[in-house]
C-alpha cells in the first residue's frame, strides 16, 4: 500500500488476528525463526518456517537451490509453499505463526497473499545488530563471498518500502527475544479495531 505520494504506508490491522495466521517478515537476522518460535509458544500455536519447509519440499537446502537454478526458481517455489502454510491443515485457515525468508514478502504475489490472509509483522533490527547474527552462519546465499554489512545495506534500502507496508513493525533489538515477543503481543492486544494500526 501506497500513500498519495508513493510511500509505502502500513496497512490495516484487522481485529480478528486470532482467526488468522501471523507471518513474520524482515531481513535476515532480524529474529523471525527465534522469534517466532517463542511467539508461537505465548500463544500455544504451532510454529512453522518456510525456509524448513521450502528445503522439505525440495530434500535440498535453500543454498543449492540458490546455486542451482538461481533466485527467481526459489522465489517461485517459495510463494507456493507459503501458499500451502497460509492455507493451513486441510485446507482451512488457522491460527500459527509462520517465519518466512527475508526476500518473501518483496514479492508481489506473495506480499498481497500475507496481507490479505495473515497478520504481517515487519521484525526490524539495527544494521550492526543484523550483521552481528548473520555472521553466526556461513549458509546464507546472499552473503556468501560478500562484506554482510554490505549486502545488509543495500537490502535494508531496497526491501523497507515492501516490509513497512506490514500492519505491525516491531523493532527486534539486540536484547533478549522475550522483550521482542513482548512487544508483538502488546501490539496484538491494542488491536481493538479494524482500522488501528501499531507501529
Amino acid at each position: 500500500m501506497f500513500d498519495p505520494a508513493g510511500e509505502a504506508v502500513p496497512a490495516p490491522l484487522r481485529a480478528d488476528w486470532r482467526l488468522r495466521p501471523i507471518v513474520l517478515v524482515g531481513l535476515m537476522g532480524s529474529g523471525k525463526t527465534t522469534v517466532g518460535k517463542r511467539l508461537a509458544a505465548r500463544l500455544n500455536w504451532p510454529f512453522v518456517d518456510a525456509d524448513a519447509e521450502i528445503e522439505a519440499a525440495a530434500q535440498m537446502p535453500i543454498s543449492e537451490i540458490f546455486a542451482r537454478f538461481g533466485e527467481a526458481h526459489f522465489r517461485d517455489g517459495e510463494r507456493r509453499v507459503i501458499a500451502r502454510l497460509m492455507e493451513g491443515a486441510n485446507g482451512k485457515p488457522g491460527a500459527r505463526v509462520i517465519a518466512t525468508g527475508g526476500g518473501a514478502f518483496v514479492d508481489p504475489d506473495t506480499r498481497a497473499l500475507i496481507l490479505a490472509e495473515a497478520t504481517a509483522i515487519w521484525l526490524d533490527a539495527s544494521l550492526d545488530t543484523l550483521a552481528a547474527r548473520v555472521s553466526k552462519r556461513n549458509t546464507r546465499p546472499l552473503l556468501i563471498g560478500r562484506d554482510p554489512k554490505v549486502v545488509l545495506a543495500e537490502l535494508m534500502e531496497k526491501r523497507a518500502p515492501c516490509y513497512r507496508q506490514a500492519p505491525i513493525h516491531i523493532v527486534s533489538a539486540n536484547g533478549p527475544h522475550e522483550d521482542t515477543v513482548n512487544a508483538i503481543l502488546d501490539a496484538l492486544k491494542r488491536c481493538d479495531s479494524p482500522q488501528v494500526q501499531v507501529s
